[in-house]
């Protein structure tokens, strides 16, 4: 089987990091290990950070086009070499999805999205253009692939007849991680603290700063904290920390070997998540036995299970992340049994084979959807 594959928020490809880009390309890996081959015959962002109309307009003009191009080159070809759906990854008012429906009604296909989300209130203002194009394309999905639960209310609330929504887990693909042991123990009764996450104004840069404050609160304690990240506001988390000298490292941006020896020498990541989707770096963590404690905002909670491979807070509360972190701090033997549950986790349900069966299972569950759709 043939897929055509988009991304229109961040494409696989592009040079900055963050969790969109990773599972973008775990994706791909996830078709090529399921014996489906991917075409990506257009790379075009479609995000519009700002609510600019005349923007969205033209981007998604440009996508008509292209879809009209790729739809040509696609039926001058012999049958067992067209594609056989269409797979979009992640549709929202910012970054929605026009090439991907083209394609699929002109040639006749499935369409499937994974993370799609549905935002009724952006109905209206700024990103009035950007909400209509995204709801079309949510309205022409025959599966929408759900990663985050925080958005299932809304689409079974608007959810089309046939369309199906589908649980789909964050997943990560282990063997592109080193194979590396935890140490046995804490350093001389020091607890290794541990954030990632990129370092740019908004919902990152209070993450942090709600980390450096519950960590004043805890300035007696022997712990340390490593610093995983980099971006334009790294003056801002430097400030942040400061006062507490050498006991935080930041590290700045790291490679993917750099990352795993944090993970596996740290004894909890501790991230307040603020408005995150779910957070890739839990589940990376989780692989090298590194528990959390996170901020129970979007879809954290089902990355990490709250009391059994980490501790969820409630979000946007400063002082019960303080509280938490403090209680981890004194209970060495409750951060090793999450460890255990953590890696057992990510070594279960969260793997490339269980994400390649479940995009098998998804792909011919929406072939279904869409005879049901023209039947």
């Amino acid at each position: 089987m043939r897929v055509v594959f988009h991304a229109p928020l961040k494409p696989p490809e592009h040079p900055a990091p963050s969790g969109d880009r990773e599972i973008a390309r775990l994706l791909l890996r996830a078709l090529e290990q399921a014996g489906i081959a991917a075409e990506r015959p257009f790379a075009l962002r479609m995000f519009d950070p700002r609510g600019d109309a005349s923007l969205m307009r033209r981007l998604a003009a440009e996508a008509r086009d292209a879809a009209g191009r790729f739809v040509e080159e696609a039926q001058s070809r012999p049958p067992a070499e067209r594609p056989g759906a269409v797979l979009t990854y992640h549709v929202h008012y910012k970054a929605p999805d026009v090439f991907g429906p083209a394609v699929a009604t002109a040639l006749g296909l499935p369409y499937v999205v994974v993370e799609g989300s549905r935002a009724p209130k952006r109905a209206g203002g700024p990103w009035a253009v950007g909400h209509a194009l995204a709801e079309a394309a949510l309205d022409r999905a025959d599966a929408v692939l759900i990663m985050n639960a925080r958005d299932r209310p809304m689409l079974e609330a608007a959810r089309p007849t046939a369309q199906r929504l589908i649980d789909f887990p964050p997943f990560l693909d282990a063997a592109a991680w080193p194979r590396l042991e935890r140490p046995a123990a804490t350093a001389a009764g020091r607890p290794r603290l541990l954030a990632v996450g990129m370092m740019r104004a908004g919902d990152k840069l209070a993450s942090f700063r709600v980390l450096a404050e519950a960590l004043a609160t805890l300035d007696e304690r022997p712990w340390t904290l490593d610093v995983a990240g980099d971006g334009p506001a790294r003056p801002e988390v430097e400030a942040a920390f400061a006062r507490f000298g050498d006991r935080v490292r930041l590290h700045g941006e790291l490679d993917r070997a750099g990352l795993a020896r944090l993970y596996a020498g740290a004894d909890l990541l501790a991230w307040p998540a603020v408005n995150e989707a779910f957070g890739m770096a839990f589940l990376e963590a989780a692989l090298f036995g590194c528990p959390a404690l996170a901020g129970a905002y979007g879809g954290v909670a089902g990355v990490v299970d709250n009391g059994r491979t980490g501790v969820l807070t409630p979000p946007g509360d400063a002082a019960a992340f303080a509280s938490a972190l403090g209680s981890l701090l004194d209970a060495p033997g409750r951060l090793r049994a999450l460890s255990v549950a953590a890696r057992d986790q990510a070594l279960g349900g969260r793997t490339l084979d269980a994400a390649s069966a479940r995009l098998r299972g998804a792909l011919a569950e929406a072939g279904r959807a869409f005879a049901e759709r023209a039947s």
